[in-house]
């Protein structure tokens, strides 16, 4: 690998000339400055970026921090293939790079956000998998390192945040299937520590007391936002004496593994059970029934995300001024047939 030494080397030039002349410098004569780029491409100059970031004091780059089989990003949803994309079309712009920071699910996200502190490869951070108390917040800000989410938490304080809609999505799936018939609604929620949980099942109560409907404990069904645990939620409502109509699913994928169970069980999803689900992902393209959920714009997300961490960032906060410091992201109901009204799957069943 060839580094500027041994290319001033080559060209019998001081490493300074060469690096003005790399860095276009105006003091570097045009004759120079194309003598220095096409030996660079020849040996395949390759600059020393950490050398660069320690002059500089940064390093140009903004880590998204992912957790493992978190319940957005967990197995085959697309959730933030998209968002990323969005990301760097934001940050792209400033010549800033996005890198991904994957913890384990086997370490502490708050070590692992201490230790990604300490070594400083990034300038700034995005959040993602926010916990309803979140000790990151207070790390980051003791190290001074610029940081937005992607979820809320009570811990925010003013920092910059975008948040899904959850409470609307669960809100308007509940009257939705209220207005179809049902009065017996279960929902499925993540079980791990996430805020989206909560707020997913605070629109959930939200919606049974517009509709004077009662809150039941007993078809609140925890599990994880996975296919897996999709099929462990249909167990659970198979096993129900008093067996709800209709459920709300916290994640496409866990219809997969529900649609399974229920195949099993000689039950059809959305005649025996009514189906809306969170968000939609290319999965439920092949789902039969063909499920309702909600779209949304993951692109648009992700240049919003990216322009609130340069609203944070000295260097292009002017340019951000008007960006807003917190926002809830809205989602669009894509109608399926996997919530028929209640009368019809009595039809159903009738002829059958």
């Amino acid at each position: 690998m060839t580094g500027i030494r041994q290319l001033a080397d080559h060209l019998q030039l001081s490493i300074g000339t060469v690096s003005r002349a790399l860095n276009g410098k105006a003091d570097v004569n045009a004759q120079t400055r194309e003598r220095v780029l096409k030996a660079a491409m020849e040996l395949g100059y390759v600059p020393n970026q950490s050398g660069r970031s320690l002059r500089k004091g940064t390093t140009s780059t903004v880590g998204l921090i992912l957790t493992q089989g978190n319940s957005l990003g967990e197995n085959n949803d697309n959730f933030f293939f998209g968002v990323i994309h969005g990301l760097q079309t934001a940050l792209k712009k400033h010549k800033l790079d996005l890198v991904l920071l994957l913890c384990s699910r086997d370490e502490d996200p708050d070590s692992f956000l201490q230790r990604m502190v300490a070594q400083r490869i990034v300038d700034a951070v995005i959040l993602t998998a926010t916990r309803t108390h979140d000790e990151r917040f207070d790390i980051l800000r003791r190290a001074n390192m610029p940081f937005v989410t992607l979820g809320r938490s009570e811990s925010l304080g003013d920092a910059s945040w975008i948040d899904l809609d959850f409470e609307g999505i669960a809100r308007s799936s509940v009257t939705r299937l209220f207005g179809r018939g049902h009065r017996r609604i279960a929902v499925a929620v993540p079980n791990v520590d996430a805020n989206l949980g909560p707020l997913f099942l605070e629109g959930y109560r939200q919606g049974l007391a517009d509709c004077g409907l009662p809150f039941d404990e007993n078809i609140v069904f925890h599990a994880e936002t996975s296919e897996e645990g999709g099929y462990d939620v249909a167990e659970k409502v198979l096993a129900t004496e008093d067996r709800p109509t209709a459920i709300l699913l916290i994640a496409e994928l866990m219809s997969v593994g529900l649609y399974r169970r229920l195949g099993e069980a000689g039950l059809t999803p959305g005649r025996d059970l009514a189906v809306i689900a969170e968000r939609e992902s290319p999965v439920g393209r092949f789902l039969l029934p063909r499920l309702t959920c909600f779209r949304l714009d993951l692109d648009a997300l992700g240049r919003m995300l990216g322009e609130m961490l340069l609203s944070n960032l000295p260097t292009f906060a002017e340019n951000y001024k008007d960006v807003p410091k917190g926002k809830i992201w809205p989602l669009e109901l894509v109608e399926g047939e996997s919530d028929p009204p209640l009368e019809m799957k009595e039809t159903l069943l009738s002829d059958g």
